[in-house]
């Protein structure tokens, strides 16, 4: 996040069991080494300002996403909604997808990608190879393109597994490195240091009410993303 610069979460869904918000890109999902405010830390003041609640607030982390991603996040207010979404987790019970920028146009309109993922933990990054290894992990996307405005083009992903940078490192062996991705390739990074990725939709059952969820994050209102605006608008309506 730029210096000084006022962080705004979205609140989109709330009730006594979930809370969904739009996690701005540069923000941090969770505490690490620079100690820097997390959107928990955020929820949990948020929540214990508006109910009043006196003590800890209990607030656990569904799923992530990175510090320079953008979009739709599922916080847990009772362990028995955490444990119950965790389980849908891990039976693929809950669907994901992102909006991507990239600078080149894919290989096909429509395509999956399967790769075998490897993680390079002192770099913090994952490789990609399309030959089974043993040492790595498969993983599977589904993308689309959608548009292409000015220089980028937009494409909707869905991840059928959940690796770290799973995305970011799958478009960029396709040729398709996110822009403002230097990690994986993009030659420039943007001005605020985020990337163009961002958490669209997720789409659930409710832990306890059994309800179909689906929920929408808005784009980020920068520069870059502006220029889809209207396409965004069109497909709400639709």
């Amino acid at each position: 996040m730029g210096i000084g610069k006022k962080v705004e979460i979205q609140y989109l869904f709330e009730d006594n069991h979930l809370l969904i918000v739009n996690k701005p890109a540069g923000l941090l999902v969770q505490g690490d080494q620079t100690g820097d405010e997390t959107l928990v830390e955020m929820c949990k003041h948020y929540l214990k300002h508006k109910y009043h609640k006196p003590g800890n607030v209990f607030l656990g982390l569904i799923h992530r996403l990175d510090r320079p991603v953008s979009g739709v996040i599922a916080l847990a207010r009772t362990s028995k909604s955490l444990e119950r979404m965790n389980q849908m987790i891990r039976e693929r019970k809950v669907n994901k997808t992102y909006w991507a920028l990239v600078h080149h146009r894919p290989p096909n309109e429509n395509d999956r990608l399967v790769h075998w993922l490897t993680k390079d933990k002192k770099k913090n990054m994952a490789g990609a190879s399309i030959k089974p290894s043993v040492k790595g992990q498969k993983s599977e996307l589904k993308y689309r393109l959608i548009a292409r405005v000015t220089d980028t083009y937009l494409l909707e992903v869905e991840p059928l597994t959940g690796r770290p940078h799973q995305i970011r490192v799958q478009l960029a062996k396709i040729g398709c490195p996110i822009v403002g991705d230097i990690k994986y390739g993009f030659p420039k990074p943007n001005q605020d240091g985020n990337i163009n990725l961002h958490a669209r939709t997720l789409q659930f059952i409710h832990p306890v009410s059994k309800e179909l969820m689906n929920i929408k994050a808005r784009i980020p209102e920068s520069d870059s993303w502006r220029k889809y605006l209207d396409i965004e608008n069109t497909e709400e309506l639709s």
